[in-house]
Formats: structure tokens, sequence, C-alpha cells
């Protein structure tokens, strides 16, 4: 875009482009990362996109479980959606499912690459080195052992004036098993990398969603 600056000189105005989204309930606008699109499927029934590829007209909520299930009650996604669209009434518990299983597929695949360890020495080196961008423990793991890694945490950040890295309880040891077979931990940690990232990435949407904030205090 041109416009005209002070003595007639043509200057350029650099437009951002605008990519944000409001949600639905709170009409608030925020970045696709921190919310849910969601459009209506063949059958009319209302289905989530987390990955934002569906066709057809989507709508947008806050990504929190709490206010899914309000745009479910006040019967809001229909309206956005301009369709004769319902909502089922578990429709926050099947976001919740499918944010599990993007989590639990990036941490294999981040497994497989080298950017996802486990087992509390593994974790503990990962750490204290610095390889590390977050640390994930099962919900009931023993207090002792998150211990040991909450120190080796604090340790390396104040070693180098950092924060330090977000730390995730997020499924019981049990869910851990169930979902991951042979690859399921009570001590994890995710490594520098783009899987690894991706990680932390899915991890922090379903802490969001499920708490309303990003990782658990340590």
């Amino acid at each position: 875009m041109r416009a005209d600056g002070a003595g007639g000189f043509a200057v350029k105005v650099r437009i951002e482009p605008v990519n944000d989204r409001m949600c639905i309930v709170t009409r608030e606008r925020g970045q696709p990362d921190g919310l849910i699109r969601f459009v209506a499927g063949p059958d009319g029934t209302v289905v989530p996109d987390l990955r934002h590829v569906l066709p057809g007209r989507g709508c947008w909520v806050t990504a929190e479980r709490s206010v899914v299930e309000l745009a479910v009650r006040r019967k809001l996604y229909g309206r956005a959606l301009k369709a004769e669209a319902a909502a089922a009434p578990d429709l926050g518990a099947t976001v919740d499912r499918l944010l599990c299983e993007s989590l639990f597929g990036m941490m294999n695949l981040a497994r497989k690459s080298g950017q996802f360890v486990t087992g509390s020495g593994k974790v503990e080196d990962a750490v204290r080195s610095g390889a590390a961008v977050a640390l994930m423990h099962a919900s009931d793991a023993a207090e002792d052992g998150v211990r040991k890694l909450r120190q080796a945490n604090t340790a390396r950040a104040m070693g180098v004036a950092e924060a330090e890295i977000p730390v995730f309880r997020l499924f019981s040891a049990d869910e851990l098993a169930l979902a991951m077979g042979e690859g399921a931990f009570i001590h994890a940690a995710a490594l520098a990398g783009q899987a690894g990232e991706g990680v932390v990435k899915r991890a922090k949407m379903l802490a969001r969603y499920r708490n309303g904030s990003e990782a658990e205090p340590d």
C-alpha cells in the first residue's frame, strides 16, 4: 500500500496480515493455536478440526474444555456454522481424546527420531545438559523421582540464567501403558528438534484444554 508522506513523497506502508479468529463463546479474538476449529460433518454433526484442514465453513472456540462444553449447552455451533449442525453432548470429551491421540502419536515419532528419552537417568542427563525442552511425568509418579528431576531443572536454569523448562503431568502410568505399550514411561524428556518441539506444542495444548494453563507448576 502507498500513501503520501510529508512533502508529497509517496511512502510504502506495510500492512501486517491479520490471522486471528474470534471465539463464538467469549467473542474474544486470538491466534489459531489458542483456538479449536469446528465444522459440520456430512451427517450434520459438529466435528473438531484440530489441524485446520477440513473443508467447509468453520467456527472457532477457545481451546479450553469448559468453553467447548459451554458452546454445546448454548447451542452455538449450529448458529455459527449456519447449518443444521448438532453438537454431541460429549463433544468436550471427544476433543480431549483427539488431543491425547495427537500427543501420543507425536511422542512416538519423537522417540523414533531420538528426540524423546525415558528413564530417570537419561532424563536427568538431558535436563542438566540443556538438551531437554520439556519434562513429562506420569501423574502418579513417585514424589522422590519427581523431586530429583525438579532439582535438576532448577539447577540448569540457574546455571544459564534461563527459565525452567515446562513440566507436564497429563497421564497416569496405566494410561501411558495402554496408549504407548513399550514406549510407556514414568519420567520422560522431549529434546530439541522438530519432533521434540511438536511434543511440547501438543502437551501445552492438552494442558491448556484441561486446566486453562499450559504446564503444571513445579
